[in-house]
């Protein structure tokens, strides 16, 4: 399965996105200031540019795993369903523990992706529906998932 997050609206202190899923337009992303990161940047380049908890993920193509149970959620009502094992992003270069998750605006984001629907300026809203919208086609995936981060 390939995920993309074609981002379409960088402000100083957010980022929207479009995710779209195997090509179709899925729902919208919320996520920190992009900084101009990319993937392949020297990790000294990332580490100058990155602002802790307020810098969007760098640009790039990253493996996703639903197999991992995240510390930080694994308590929260909408990941309960799932053991708490969220979409969670693989060797991001000067990230760690980078996953998909509800929530509304950038202060709940910290290098995350948000998703939902873009209906008020900078923010997502039906987050928590939309995230349970992409964890099931998530979990009926067959074989491998990407997300790349235009």
């Amino acid at each position: 399965m390939e995920l993309t997050v074609r981002r379409t609206a960088k402000r100083q202190g957010y980022t929207i996105g479009k995710l779209s899923i195997d090509g179709e337009y899925f729902c919208d992303t919320l996520e920190d200031a992009d900084r101009g990161l990319t993937a392949d940047m020297p990790p000294e380049k990332i580490r100058e540019l990155k602002v802790y908890g307020q810098t969007a993920i760098p640009t790039g193509r990253y493996a996703v795993t639903l197999d991992v149970v995240s510390p930080r959620f694994k308590d929260r009502s909408w990941a309960r369903p799932y053991g708490g094992k969220i979409p969670r992003l693989l060797n991001v270069p000067g990230f760690e523990g980078g996953v998909c998750h509800p929530g509304n605006d950038s202060s709940a984001t910290s290098g995350c992706i948000l998703v939902g629907r873009n209906t008020v300026v900078g923010k997502v809203t039906d987050s928590t529906a939309t995230f349970h919208a992409l964890m099931k086609k998530l979990l009926e995936a067959k074989g491998d998932i990407w997300l790349t981060v235009e």
